[in-house]
């Protein structure tokens, strides 16, 4: 698939313009972080942060940016900071079809078709999936083309009653490990998009018990060291362990929201047919 551009509880967003130090203090309490700790962190004095939230004082740039460094605040939402501060966005977002942008396309491009026939694909902050290697096809067997039409979500096709669900043999543990991520990620990036996304695909209908598989009796036990995803596929169970990948240290909005997830065969039999297409 050609690369294509992108389109848990957590405390309550401060209104617009409500200034800086609210949204400090936001980020603050929920990485759950004292003034003094931040100040320590920070080199400077919990008086200090303290006059900075309330808006006794107003923070140099430089202020802003090193207090959301050290809070783990998303690029995103650090150049947010810096306009409610009143300073210039420091961080540019490029879009990914942007020539600037060519050396990250081509690069993720050679990494998951490098990566085949094992799956392998690029997803936005939101799940968008910008590009995919020929080894997620064995995925998307059966689909229907309402769920393949671009722009495709990565957790909506995993979890939609007609999308993979029906065929993951271990979805209520896989749903489970899908969601955790999501609420992690809604706690780190504050998306309404996101929670929004989360919303609709938790409230798709669950089977009570997992299927089970037509090989259960003949397979033989596998100490699995992650959880796996069991899928069917041809008449075959396979089984898949994930791994995301992130850029270090991003300077890019964009270049920070981009994932690559890859999916490893957890036991010898996936490994087997995988080498297959190779040989």
């Amino acid at each position: 698939m050609p690369m294509v551009t992108s389109g848990s509880s957590t405390p309550p967003i401060p209104p617009a313009g409500a200034g800086v130090g609210p949204l400090l203090r936001g980020w603050r309490e929920q990485r759950r972080v004292s003034q003094l700790e931040l100040a320590l962190r920070a080199d400077s004095s919990a008086r200090h942060i303290s006059f900075i939230e309330t808006g006794r004082s107003r923070p140099s740039e430089e202020m802003v940016l090193r207090l959301a460094e050290h809070l783990d605040v998303p690029v995103r939402e650090r150049n947010a900071l810096l306009l409610a501060a009143g300073y210039a966005p420091h961080y540019p977002e490029t879009p990914l079809d942007a020539p600037a942008m060519e050396a990250v396309r081509q690069g993720m491009e050679r990494l998951i078709q490098g990566y085949e026939p094992y799956p392998a694909l690029v997803v936005d902050a939101t799940y968008t999936v910008l590009a995919a290697n020929r080894g997620v096809a064995m995925f998307l067997d059966g689909v229907p083309e309402s769920l393949l039409t671009p722009p495709l979500n990565a957790m909506r096709l995993t979890l939609h009653p007609r999308g993979l669900a029906p065929r993951i043999r271990n979805l209520r543990e896989w749903r489970d490990h899908l969601l955790a991520q999501m609420e992690r990620r809604i706690a780190l990036r504050r998306s309404e998009p996101l929670r929004a996304l989360y919303e609709e695909v938790a409230a798709y209908p669950v089977p009570s018990v997992d299927p089970e598989p037509a090989d259960a009796e003949a397979a033989e036990p596998v100490p699995y060291f992650a959880l796996p995803m069991r899928i069917e596929h041809d008449g075959r169970i396979l089984s898949f362990m994930s791994s995301i990948s992130t850029f270090n240290t991003p300077m890019d909005v964009t270049v920070a929201e981009l994932a690559i997830e890859t999916f490893l065969p957890a036991d010898p039999a996936t490994l087997k047919y995988l080498q297959s297409f190779t040989s």
